[in-house]
């Protein structure tokens, strides 16, 4: 196994999960990666429909305490919402009630094991929801009803500001205002003053761009990852931002000229 690098980590539902594929020449996670390339390891934990409530039990076994040997959290992205907002239907088990889920992004957040880390936490919003797509989809799969409301999920997109708000030292990475503003500068002829409701709401009667932006109604496509990153991007390494490839700073192992193993009989100015 190889030692590990000090870790950035996405902890969430599917919209992590997904976050490694490649779609249309892009992912996430590869991204991220490759902004990170021998200064840290980005870890995938995105877990396809979980809610708050089992990302807490399923912690311990995801993060542990730091040992001498182990790898350090250096950040944490916290994406979870997504299921929690979901209506609590007979054909459907993962809502959690808007103050437990504040409690448990709380309790996540402030965890011993991920603490003990002193990582830089981010806490996410969930995207926008596209309802009048969403809920045809869900009438044709046998629900009585939609699964999720846009009002419903924005409510819980709210409820991760605030608690970003109420914790010192978190930072807020709003993926629903990104979301929605690209949306909305995308839809020609929709005036967002002119309305209370959101695009994709069936108040509003319009999708608009997050037609592209969520095709199912709720996971993101390649579009809606590239903004993803973009706004996730200036807060990683920040150390490094602005250097030249050439610029080494951060790197866990030192450029090969420099390396200290360098066998006595080879040029520190040649290369193999």
């Amino acid at each position: 196994m190889a030692i590990p690098y000090p870790q950035v980590v996405l902890f969430g539902d599917s919209l992590f999960q997904g976050a490694i594929d490649l779609m249309e020449g892009f992912s996430f996670q590869a991204a991220l990666q490759a902004q990170c390339n021998r200064r840290f390891d980005v870890i995938n934990r995105g877990l396809s429909g979980y809610n708050t409530s089992n990302a807490l039990k399923a912690l311990p076994n995801i993060f542990a305490p730091p040992t001498p040997g182990g790898p350090k959290l250096q950040y944490l992205f916290v994406l979870f919402g997504a299921n929690d907002a979901c209506m609590p239907l007979p054909t459907n088990q993962q809502h959690v009630p808007l103050a437990k889920f504040k409690e448990n992004l709380t309790r996540i957040i402030t965890h011993p094991n991920i603490t003990a880390h002193k990582p830089k936490i981010f806490l996410v919003t969930p995207p926008p929801l596209d309802e009048i797509h969403i809920t045809k989809l869900d009438l044709a799969f046998g629900h009585p009803a939609a699964t999720r409301q846009a009002k419903v999920s924005a409510s819980y997109s709210e409820a991760v500001r605030q608690v970003a708000a109420e914790n010192p030292g978190v930072t807020l990475v709003d993926l629903w205002k990104a979301l929605m503003d690209a949306a909305i500068s995308q839809t020609p002829g929709f005036d967002a003053e002119k309305t209370t409701a959101n695009l994709g709401d069936p108040e509003c009667g319009v999708r608009g761009h997050l037609e592209y932006l969520l095709p199912d109604g709720l996971h993101m496509s390649a579009e809606a990852y590239r903004i993803f990153y973009n706004i996730v991007r200036p807060h990683v390494g920040s150390e490094w931002a602005g250097t030249t490839d050439e610029d080494l700073a951060g790197y866990v192992l030192p450029e090969w000229r420099e390396a200290p193993w360098l066998e006595e009989d080879q040029p520190s100015g040649s290369s193999i």
